[in-house]
């Protein structure tokens, strides 16, 4: 799996994943993506867009992610997963805890109000 991070206006960054988030996925961006996501409050839009599995350890990375980034006062949001990634998502209630939005432009619009 491969991982990049844009920095977005102030603390808010873009994170982007591509590839198959199953245990070798989660594990190669292990380190990288704890460090982006849950070191500082901050607001994370994780891009799904290229992401094409999610297991169950994909799902749990990013409920600690969320978790943490929580309890720091920031907030992690989800965006634009294949159809595929979404109903996985939907269907372990991924979407009650973390927001979901269909495009990266919606979770950078709407993802601070929600």
């Amino acid at each position: 799996m491969k991982m990049t991070i844009q920095q977005l206006e102030g603390d808010s960054i873009l994170v982007g994943l591509e590839g198959r988030f199953d245990i070798e996925g989660a594990q190669s961006i292990e380190d990288p993506f704890t460090f982006a996501t849950t070191t500082k409050a901050r607001r994370v839009v994780v891009d799904l867009s290229s992401v094409d599995f999610i297991a169950s350890i994909g799902i749990r990375t990013l409920f600690s992610a969320a978790r943490a980034q929580s309890q720091r006062g920031g907030r992690i949001v989800l965006a634009a997963p294949s159809e595929m990634v979404r109903k996985v998502l939907v269907t372990a209630g991924v979407d009650q805890v973390i927001p979901l939005f269909d495009t990266v432009e919606a979770a950078l619009v709407r993802g601070n109000a929600t």
